[in-house]
């Protein structure tokens, strides 16, 4: 890839996305969340060589929210491995992100790691064995380790925003203990979930962070093996089937990546062997995905030819 072509494509998309009115509707139901101005775009893509082309809001942290699930995930597969799939599925949801239902039907086992029961069930896991704050502090300091960047920090603001209004999460942890899903004391759970989905990233920060998904488990920068290939290739897989909800079929359909979203309107894309991506715009569809995170990302693979389903 001809890193100025790159940066081209780049500076055009964030161009036409700061000149877009549909902009879709800030996350109100996490009050912190509302605050965010809808105007805010970033769009950040890190090549194989390290080539890092940025447009728009690229430097501003934002809540990475459910982009957190990947990280977690990945922890929690080093510490347990295959024990992982014992506790949650690897189906896609085709329901909402906090669904309950589901949940009753199938007997408090989640659908998958990336909607709010599954990731709650894979916190409960990197938890087991440690204090609350030794658990947060593990996963905060693997993506700093990721991201090569010892700043990134969790917004404490919007942590407490969520414990003050996440019934609905409690509701879904305290469903899967009646069940035996989960090990620890619920609220110690939820704890170090609320938090983990409050760190705050900028799309710089997470594109270097999803790095070693792109590239086999390895981050190619410093030659280091985060995960083995097979594993980053199955995360890749579960990202492209579940990372988008009930709206991941659309996002495969129109963007062609794995990639993973959150409510504060961040997703993080992977062209496998080419590039990883992060874009962040605040206004969510009917979903919960970013309303013009999806649009970029899909303009960014018809330009480049990125799709992993052909040009």
């Amino acid at each position: 890839m001809n890193p100025d072509h790159l940066d081209q494509v780049v500076a055009e998309i964030a161009e036409e996305m700061a000149m877009r009115t549909d902009r879709g509707e800030v996350a109100s139901y996490i009050p912190e969340l509302a605050n965010v101005d809808p105007q805010r775009f970033g769009l950040v893509v890190i090549d194989a060589d390290g080539h890092v082309a940025a447009g728009g809001d690229a430097d501003v942290p934002f809540s990475i929210q459910s982009i957190s699930k990947v990280f977690t995930l990945t922890l929690a597969l080093g510490k347990s491995g295959d024990r992982v799939w014992r506790r949650v599925g690897r189906e896609p949801s085709g329901s909402a992100f906090n669904s309950i239902v589901q949940l009753e039907r199938e007997r408090g086992i989640p659908r998958n790691p990336f909607i709010n029961a599954g990731a709650i069930a894979v916190t409960d896991l990197i938890l087991s064995g440690h204090q609350p704050r030794e658990a947060l502090g593990e996963i905060l300091r693997f993506l700093r380790f990721l991201a090569g960047d010892s700043s990134i920090v969790i917004d404490d603001e919007v942590a407490a925003s969520e414990q003050r209004t996440g019934f609905r999460n409690a509701a879904l942890a305290n469903y899967m203990k009646s069940f035996g899903v989960l090990d620890n004391p619920v609220d110690y759970t939820l704890g170090v979930y609320f938090h983990h989905c409050a760190i705050a990233m900028s799309c710089r920060q997470l594109a270097m962070a999803g790095r070693f998904l792109a590239h086999n488990g390895r981050n190619p920068s410093t030659g280091h093996n985060v995960v083995s290939a097979q594993r980053a290739r199955r995360i890749n897989a579960l990202m492209l089937t579940c990372g988008h909800y009930d709206g991941s079929g659309e996002f495969a359909y129109r963007v062609g990546l794995p990639g993973k979203s959150g409510v504060g309107g961040g997703v993080l894309a992977v062209a496998p062997g080419k590039a990883s991506i992060a874009v962040w715009s605040p206004g969510l569809d009917a979903a919960g995905n970013s309303h013009l995170g999806r649009i970029a990302l899909e303009a960014l693979t018809k330009r480049l030819g990125w799709s992993i389903f052909g040009v």
